[in-house]
């Protein structure tokens, strides 16, 4: 793991803006795609750049059960106000989070990834150490399927939401191992609350209790963390 300790968002930004160009430079065309308060300095160093993603093709990680593209709350609506409005790519899959047969929805997103393997997957991490939305007890060996979000998931949602009965309760998350199968790998975190999952995600065993963990055994990923972040490493 690379490990990059920054001042703030806007510096993590920048970094992250120049591994995306580098990517494009190296001929990449597929690029993983996260979503949440993390990315979005990110997403606006991307716009008001001269990057061409017209021939690249974008793959989100998750999106919420039961909300269409279109709903304001939906992942496929905030990367299209964030980026895809200003930086289309020739195509951009978002996880399907309406469609009745979720098994189905599933085993279809599981044939994108196949059929565009990742070369810089873009990732958060949750307070409790998830990946998308591969929650603790998910297991490694896991690909595209529906997930129970948990209490302190849902209960960091809600703020986006107008009242708390309205945020999700489950979502359908690119799995563990479709994380994996990404060239290279790229997680941002900032703030206080990611400190003890950022601790845990490079200096504790390798866990399923701990998502991000997994990490470990990829031989290609750089984490880029505010001195809020990465006040609990060693």
């Amino acid at each position: 793991m690379k490990i990059i300790k920054v001042k703030n968002q806007i510096e993590g930004a920048q970094i992250g803006f120049d591994m995306f160009k580098q990517a494009l430079e190296n001929d990449a065309k597929v690029f993983g795609l996260a979503t949440g308060s993390t990315p979005i300095k990110l997403y606006e160093v991307l716009r008001n750049s001269d990057l061409d993603f017209s021939n690249s093709i974008s793959i989100n990680l998750d999106e919420y059960l039961g909300l269409s593209g279109d709903d304001p709350q939906s992942y496929r609506y905030f990367m299209t106000q964030q980026l895809f409005n200003q930086k289309p790519f020739q195509h951009s899959y978002v996880p399907d989070g309406v469609k009745t047969d979720t098994a189905l929805a599933a085993k279809e997103y599981d044939q994108i990834i196949d059929k565009h393997p990742i070369d810089l997957q873009l990732l958060g991490i949750g307070r409790n150490g998830h990946i998308g939305f591969n929650e603790p007890g998910t297991s490694f060996e896991s690909k595209t399927h529906v997930v129970d979000l948990q209490p302190s998931t849902i209960e960091a949602n809600a703020r986006f939401f107008e009242k708390p009965e309205d945020v999700p309760t489950q979502a359908i998350s690119m799995g563990i191992a479709s994380v994996m199968s990404a060239k290279h790998i790229l997680l941002m975190a900032y703030g206080e609350s990611k400190a003890e999952a950022i601790s845990k995600m490079i200096n504790g065993p390798v866990t399923e209790e701990m998502p991000a963990s997994i990490l470990q055994k990829h031989n290609s990923v750089t984490i880029i963390v505010d001195e809020a972040a990465a006040n609990k490493l060693n």
